[in-house]
């Protein structure tokens, strides 16, 4: 698993989002790993794009997913 974190920069019909650059220790240890980039999340739900404000910081996980079992890979 990888964590960054980001920032939201943009409520819009999508969520934008920044990684951390600085504000705290944390956010320095993680500039040093991830200095740039961006997520844009395209969101139907306007419940969901509620739960997102702008400069508010959000950690984001990746983890590998498995793939369903009877896919085809083309």
């Amino acid at each position: 698993m990888v964590r960054a974190k980001f920032y939201v920069t943009a409520v819009l019909p999508s969520v934008l989002l920044q990684p951390v650059v600085c504000g705290s220790k944390e956010n320095e240890v993680f500039f040093k790993y991830t200095p740039g980039g961006q997520i844009r999340l395209d969101i139907l739900s306007e419940e969901t794009v509620k739960q997102f404000e702008v400069g508010v910081e959000y950690y984001v996980d990746f983890t590998k997913a498995t793939p369903p079992e009877n896919t085809n890979p083309a």
